[in-house]
């Protein structure tokens, strides 16, 4: 199945191909951020492949790591054939500033909450995504708190056996 979604990808869409990457039998794909969605809506149609299933979608900041020098943020798109019970990676690398790409949600509903979820934590923008908004941060936070650069802070968290302690005993 390696060599089918690689020629798949290589006879399609060559140019929007940056490189390719098999770590531990994991194949990977690093793409063109513009491509993505025209890559995936062909592996939707392509009855012989039979990838249907979007498993998740996640981000990485590379922030001060030579990962960086290709753009600081990479989201990585976890695809799976069923069928043929294959898994593989399409990724794109994103600029620092206004990092978007375009959103999955027209072709997986699944993507819907998985984006909401790399927006809120990592705040990375899926262009014509139905409703960006936030899933696990409450509204008041300001920020995205998985970046590198999100301010560490620290609070003693209250569980029924310590909720009565004096504050100085939690410090």
């Amino acid at each position: 199945m390696e060599d089918q979604v690689r020629k798949f990808i290589q006879s399609r869409f060559s140019e929007a191909v940056i490189r390719e990457d098999n770590f531990r039998g994991d194949q990977s794909f690093f793409l063109k951020p513009e491509a993505l969605y025209g890559i995936c809506q062909a592996f939707m149609d392509d009855s012989e492949l039979d990838v249907h299933f979007l498993a998740d979608v996640t981000s990485v900041d590379w922030l001060g790591h030579e990962e960086e020098m290709g753009g600081r943020f990479e989201v990585v798109y976890n695809l799976y054939s069923i069928q043929h019970k294959y898994r593989f990676f399409l990724k794109v690398m994103l600029p620092a500033e206004n990092p978007t790409v375009d959103s999955l949600t027209p072709l997986w509903n699944g993507a819907n909450w998985l984006e909401r979820e790399v927006w809120d934590m990592m705040g990375i923008t899926f262009t014509g995504h139905p409703d960006l908004t936030k899933i696990l941060t409450t509204d008041e936070l300001e920020g995205h708190p998985l970046r590198r650069d999100f301010p560490l802070t620290y609070e003693v968290p209250q569980f029924n056996w310590n909720k009565d302690d004096p504050p100085e005993v939690l410090k």
